[in-house]
This record gives C-alpha cells, sequence and structure tokens, in this order.
C-alpha cells in the first residue's frame, strides 16, 4: 500500500481550517475561536474506495472493528501499533458491528444475508449466524440477559438473540422503521431511535417488550444514539432535518434541540473530555461539549464521506474511516485540539 499524500493531507488540512474560518459566526457564538480537531495521522486501509458504515472499539484490547459496508469486509484495526491486523471478507452490506469483550465475540450485522454474523476475537473466524432480519443494522448488547438487540430498518422491529445459543429468539414490532439500538446501562433498557413516529422507544431487555414512547418534537426521522451515562442524557440525530436532541434519561424528557450538518448518522460521546461529536452524511463533522445538561457547539469541519465515528476514551484520539481520498479509503486519526 502505497504512503499518503502529505501535499494532499496538508491541503485537505488548510481546507479544512478555512471552513472553520468561515464558520466565525458560529465560533463567535460560541466562544471558539480556533480548529477543534488536528490530524493525528493518515492509516491506508485495505479495500475499494467505498462506503464505510458503524464501528466498534474495544478499548480494553485496543482494536478497532470498521464494518466496510460496499466492500462486504469487517476491517479489524490495532490502535496501538496504529496498523490493520486483518480484513474479513464474506460479510454482505455489513452495516452494524458491536465488540463485546466479556464474550471475547464480534456481532456484524450482514444486511446482505438479513443475518448477524458471531466473530470469535482470538480467531477471528465467524463461528455462527443468526436470523432471518429483514434489514439488520444496529446493534446493543445487554449484559443482564446475555442477549443482542438488532435494529431491523426495514422491518420496523427490534430483533433480539440469545448470545449463549446464537439463536434468534424474538422480534418486538416498533411502530416505525428502527435507527440505532443501544443499552443504557443507568437503567437497564434498551433505547430505540424510531424513523416515522419521532420517538425513541425503551425496551425492557428481560421481557423482551417495548415498556415506553417518548415523543422527540422537533426531530425528523432520529437515528443516531449516544449516550452520557454519567449525567443521564442521551444524544439523538435526526436524520431527516439536520437536528440533534438532547433528552433527560432520568425525567424521559427533551430538553434541548441543536442543528448540525445534513443528514446525521453517527455519533461518538468521550465522556473524559465531555465532547460529543456528530458525523453526517453531507460529511460535516460537528463538535460540541456538554455543559450544564446542554451542549455548546465548538465548532464543525469537512471532510469527504465522514458520516461514522468512535472515540476511544482513554487517548481521546477520534477516529475517521473515509471511503475515498485520492482514489484510496483511509483511516483519519485525529485529537481535539486543546
Amino acid at each position: 500500500m502505497n504512503k499518503p499524500n502529505n501535499i494532499a493531507q496538508w491541503t485537505c488540512g488548510v481546507l479544512a481550517l478555512l471552513l472553520l474560518l468561515g464558520g466565525s459566526l458560529t465560533k463567535a457564538q460560541t466562544g471558539a475561536g480556533r480548529p477543534v480537531l488536528t490530524t493525528v495521522a493518515d492509516i491506508p486501509m485495505p479495500g475499494p474506495a467505498v462506503r464505510f458504515d458503524y464501528q466498534s472499539l474495544d478499548a480494553e484490547h485496543g482494536r478497532l472493528y470498521l464494518s466496510h459496508m460496499n466492500a462486504d469486509q469487517l476491517v479489524v484495526f490495532d490502535t496501538g501499533k496504529r496498523a490493520v491486523v486483518a480484513n474479513l471478507d464474506g460479510f454482505s452490506r455489513v452495516h452494524g458491528v458491536l465488540a463485546v469483550p466479556e464474550l471475547a465475540r464480534v456481532y456484524a450485522s450482514a444486511a446482505g444475508d438479513h443475518k448477524v454474523a458471531v466473530v470469535d476475537m482470538a480467531t477471528l473466524k465467524t463461528i455462527a449466524t443468526a436470523g432471518p432480519i429483514n434489514y439488520p443494522d444496529g446493534l446493543a448488547y445487554s449484559p443482564a440477559t446475555r442477549r443482542l438487540f438488532v435494529s431491523d430498518e426495514h422491518g420496523g422491529e427490534d430483533a433480539v438473540i440469545d448470545a449463549a445459543t446464537n439463536k434468534l429468539i424474538a422480534k418486538i414490532p416498533l411502530g416505525g422503521g428502527a435507527g440505532n439500538t443501544v443499552c443504557d446501562a443507568g437503567s437497564g433498557r434498551i433505547l430505540v431511535a424510531v424513523h416515522g413516529v419521532d420517538e425513541l422507544v425503551a425496551i425492557d431487555p428481560a421481557a423482551m417488550r417495548i415498556v415506553g414512547r417518548y415523543k422527540l418534537p422537533g426531530l425528523e426521522n432520529p437515528h443516531g444514539i449516544a449516550l452520557d451515562q454519567a449525567n443521564r442524557l442521551a444524544f439523538i440525530a435526526g436524520e431527516e432535518n439536520h437536528s440533534l436532541a438532547v433528552f433527560d434519561l432520568k425525567a424521559m424528557k427533551l430538553l434541548a434541540v441543536h442543528q448540525v450538518g445534513e443528514d446525521p448518522d453517527v455519533l461518538a460521546f468521550d465522556a473524559g473530555l465531555r465532547l460529543l461529536y456528530v458525523s453526517a452524511e453531507s460529511g460535516t463533522v460537528t463538535v460540541f461539549e456538554e455543559d450544564h445538561r446542554d451542549l455548546r457547539q465548538l465548532g464543525q469541519i469537512q471532510m469527504p464521506h465522514a458520516h461514522t465515528v468512535s472515540v476511544d476514551p482513554k487517548s481521546h484520539l477520534v477516529y475517521f474511516p473515509l471511503e475515498n481520498v485520492n482514489g484510496h479509503p483511509l483511516l483519519r486519526i485525529m485529537q481535539p485540539v486543546q
């Protein structure tokens, strides 16, 4: 693999800086007068220059799992060595990916096969598949019940897989399209963003039934979710109207709505620095700082196809897999400017 073009990297950095300077009105409102992220490294990725989707960081073992969706591949990246250690084939239209260290398993949503693949962390071999699920997307694991909850985006359900048997055991109708699914450790519930009805739905993972529906006024087609577990907040992106909700997980009510880039997709929250990253299909990345149970925008940057993001809670490094930079995919590693 060829090394990244330094001139192209410098040009990209200058363009990002100019974009930030061009957004001076936003900065003036937030008090931010400098770039919010700086590039640490650009790492070449294997495979063709096509779309990536979700990521999952196993901080315990220093591995980042990336779904290279349109390549039908699952990429395994060593965050310590900053190197790809494996590129796994056979994951048709892979969307969601979730590392569960306590089970030594990685789960991947193979939407093209209508199944979820179960990968052994040690051998990186697929040991089972579970389905059928119409269009598996986001994934969440409930440790208390040892069950995996899967967003069936097109089927309008949350599917449930028993992690002990790797069998599909239930499908929970949501009343709309399933956005991201996450496990709220504070309540033990599964939370799902539901398209169409514009709700956040809470599921009891033991009973496998819906126990709460909460309207999200100001959001259209809620999709991505990130949680601040310590402060009991959920951040939910409205992909249809470039919006972002701050939701109180104690009172179960909406607190505020902010504007972000067009078609927001994946969110990542750094609990240590209290920074929220919102990536959008438009390539706009909006960075917020949590401030008194609300958010303060620090700035925005623009990168091609930067619709997916993850953050390392230990190093605070931020990861953006970019499908096409100078004709090749790469993983851009960035860090916040302090």
